[in-house]
């Protein structure tokens, strides 16, 4: 294998897994024997592309059908009457003004060709108003959640066992129905050959899974005797590559679909010995409020 080339599912050398799920260009893996004609990846990519780039490209397809008409119509040059002999521009409009299925005011088809032509043109708008309709309506109602995850995770005492802490936040105002999280070990290892591998050990957390997530969840793993993190100190952490996998997944109250949000934390966004500050707290009124503001914020333990 090439040095440059990455193995599927595997980060680029260099890159950690949080840059890996955190960059979506980072995700472009070198594949070798793909078949690149599958339209299903084609499909995935309109629905996966930016909102500015799926309406330029849908403005490109729109202008491209165009030009290509109107250069089928210069080919016949007194197909359309009252067009200016010649003109591209012209038959530029007849053709915007065909495949948007607008009326004709000034110019209109003349001989048998440009009449078989428009025919075969209204079908392709037809085709295209089609197709723009229901990728708009597949990127809309696909479900997607907002969660927030704190910028760093915690190891701190808790019933006086040392546990690792991170936060997620239910930013959308909706609820998520049995919600589940899973967080995963990612270390490096070598094996009896000699050969580095990367691991991934499942942690198993105090609770992982909750009926309603409506505000805030604080996750929690305890590192006793079981943990696959038990006597691993910080520098352990950094020379094994260690690194948190968070995959949080439940069912939108909204639009009762299943929604997934994904996230790493790298050891420099680990903190050890450190607290989270409380964001829950009761106004005068009796309402239970959190505090984003303070979602972030850690203290040391003295």
């Amino acid at each position: 294998m090439n040095k440059r080339d990455t193995p599927p599912g595997r980060p680029p050398p260099g890159i950690s897994t949080a840059q890996y799920l955190r960059n979506r260009k980072l995700q472009r893996v070198v594949i070798r024997g793909q078949d690149k004609s599958r339209w299903t990846d084609f499909y995935h990519a309109v629905l996966t592309a930016p909102w500015w780039m799926f309406l330029l490209g849908l403005a490109a397809a729109f202008f491209g059908i165009n030009v290509i008409f109107a250069l089928i119509y210069l080919t016949d040059p007194g197909g359309i009457e009252h067009a200016r002999p010649g003109s591209f521009w012209d038959r530029f409009l007849f053709s915007a003004q065909t495949i948007g299925s607008i009326n004709y005011s000034v110019m209109v088809p003349k001989s048998a060709f440009v009449n078989t032509m428009v025919v075969f043109e209204a079908f392709v708008g037809f085709v295209y108003l089609a197709m723009i309709a229901s990728l708009m309506f597949a990127r809309l109602s696909r479900p997607s959640a907002r969660v927030m995850f704190s910028r760093v995770a915690v190891v701190a005492p808790f019933d006086g066992v040392p546990t690792l802490m991170f936060r997620a936040a239910n930013q959308r105002g909706n609820q998520i129905l049995d919600a589940a999280i899973t967080v995963t070990l990612a270390y490096q290892a070598l094996t009896q050959e000699g050969i580095p591998m990367r691991r991934f050990q499942e942690l198993k957390l105090l609770r992982a899974r909750t009926s309603l997530f409506t505000l805030s969840w604080t996750v929690m793993h305890r590192i006793d005797s079981t943990s696959p993190l038990h006597s691993c100190s910080l520098e352990e952490f950094r020379d094994r590559q260690m690194e948190l996998i968070v995959l949080l997944r439940g069912t939108d109250d909204t639009l009762a679909d299943t929604v997934y949000v994904r996230h790493a934390y790298t050891p420099e966004e680990i903190l050890w010995n450190h607290r989270f500050a409380d964001v829950l707290s009761v106004n005068a009124h009796g309402r239970r409020v959190v505090d984003l503001t303070r979602f972030h914020d850690t203290s040391p333990i003295v």
